[in-house]
């Protein structure tokens, strides 16, 4: 029998998810979270064989989740809306062994389950060409640091003063960041740069 852990913060996706795999006779669903901290209690206190997780949840993304699940034996498997290179690049490091969307026929995550239980690697094919086909991060560290400043709320005179520079330095920087995201403002810089996932 495969144990299963479940979590997704939208409760009635959780429910009929739960039930769907319930229906396979060589599956169990033994614990159901919310959100990325109960996770990681549930797999400590249940070390199911599979832990099947959504992205975007509260309190601990599931990809945050998944970094800290890394070294245990249980296999992580993340069930998506988002088809995002850098949430798939992060996922990859952090050992997952599936990655799934959630407009995946239902059959498709049970013989996905059982290939990963076979050791198998198994990842949504419009993931591996979206891979392939965006670019990597444009900015450098530093631009990154400036940016992941101005996500936090802070005005161009606390960043130069964090970052022992002028505030025309900073404002370099930023007219630097929109150019290479091909962006007009700070939120759409800041948006566009959470959506590749590449906040870390």
């Amino acid at each position: 029998m495969i144990r299963i852990v479940l979590a997704e913060d939208q409760r009635m996706l959780l429910g009929a998810l739960g039930s769907l795999l319930d229906l396979e006779d060589d599956m169990e669903v033994v614990g159901k979270a919310h959100n990325g901290e109960e996770v990681l209690t549930l797999v400590d206190q249940l070390n199911p064989d599979v832990c099947i997780m959504d992205i975007e949840m509260p309190s601990k993304t599931g990809l945050d989740a998944a970094e800290e699940l890394k070294e245990h034996n249980c296999k992580i498997i993340i069930l998506t809306t988002f088809a995002r290179s850098g949430y798939f690049e992060r996922a990859r490091k952090a050992n997952v062994m599936g990655y799934l969307l959630k407009d995946s026929p239902s059959e498709d995550l049970a013989n996905s389950i059982r290939s990963i239980m076979d050791g198998r690697r198994i990842y949504a094919p419009e993931l591996i060409d979206l891979a392939y086909s965006e670019n990597e991060n444009p900015l450098t560290e530093r631009e990154k640091q400036v940016l992941e400043l101005i996500a936090t709320g802070n005005s161009t005179k606390e960043i130069a003063s964090q970052m022992f520079i002028t505030t025309g330095t900073v404002r370099n920087y930023i007219s630097v960041i929109l150019d290479k995201l091909q962006v007009t403002n700070r939120i759409e810089a800041i948006t566009k740069f959470k959506e590749k996932g590449w906040f870390k």
